[in-house]
């Protein structure tokens, strides 16, 4: 059967190009199934030509450790699907607690495994790359964990060489609660749990709002303070060869 002509066709046009809105670097973030805050934190925190992209993995609803250990097989397979066909410069695993689980090491060999040309890293790689950076030895941690959580980053922080002189958790169990903890709790709480001989406050979780009041955090303590997307952000910039230092996320970002 013959094919009869396009009633419409488009003339030969001389397409101008620029270099598009992501001309610096991209950086691709590997979520668990459950997380509600990290997509919408990142780009506030990207600077201009910086792209953020993302996918997620399989997880249980509750935030425990043998749901958070249970994805150690299926990393390769969710960073292999940012951007396919073409790559990102840094991969990064985007869950402070599943990290502290499965181990750095592990978790940065299946995400090299599914994208082989990009730098590997993980949240709690730039939280331990962020304490460093700002001279943080003795350290309390602030998390919305249960203990069984709280326990396991602890040891794992002190095995990085920190002085844990305390780690306080909200018990929650589920990221839907975790997303609605009000950033002005947050900063009582980081008051609250601060000692004088602390060098720096971490608090810990990429479901908590902490860089809402990070700037608030350090003023009120006198010292630095580390969330986990303020590092992991800052951490997967400095690797991409970004070194923009971006106002409003505390020290970290500012001087470092």
């Amino acid at each position: 059967m013959a094919v009869s002509a396009p009633a419409f066709q488009s003339k030969s046009w001389a397409v101008r190009f620029d270099r598009g809105r992501v001309w610096r670097s991209r950086i691709g973030f590997v979520l668990i199934a459950t997380e509600r805050n990290i997509e919408e934190e990142m780009p506030l925190m990207a600077p201009e030509g910086v792209g953020v992209h993302f996918t997620r993995v399989v997880m249980g609803r509750e935030v425990n450790v043998e749901n958070l250990a249970a994805q150690l097989d299926a990393l390769a397979d969710a960073a292999a699907l940012i951007m396919p066909e073409d790559r990102v410069d840094v991969v990064c695993y985007a869950c402070t607690s599943g990290t502290v689980v499965m181990g750095e090491e592990n978790v940065i060999a299946q995400l090299q495994r599914g994208a082989p040309n990009s730098k590997a890293t993980t949240l709690l790689t730039g939280v331990i790359t962020g304490l460093r950076a700002v001279g943080a030895r003795k350290i309390v941690v602030g998390t919305p964990y249960l203990d069984e959580i709280n326990v396991a980053e602890e040891k794992y922080l002190r095995n990085c060489g920190f002085d844990v002189l305390d780690i306080q958790g909200m018990n929650l169990r589920f990221d839907e609660e975790m997303v609605r903890v009000a950033p002005d709790f947050l900063l009582e709480f980081a008051q609250a749990i601060d000692r004088p001989d602390a060098d720096a406050v971490f608090i810990s979780c990429g479901a908590l709002r902490t860089i809402e009041v990070i700037d608030q955090i350090e003023q009120a303590l006198g010292k630095p303070a580390i969330s986990s997307n303020q590092a992991m952000m800052w951490h997967c910039l400095r690797l991409a060869g970004i070194d923009d230092k971006v106002p409003g996320y505390g020290t970290l970002f500012r001087d470092h």
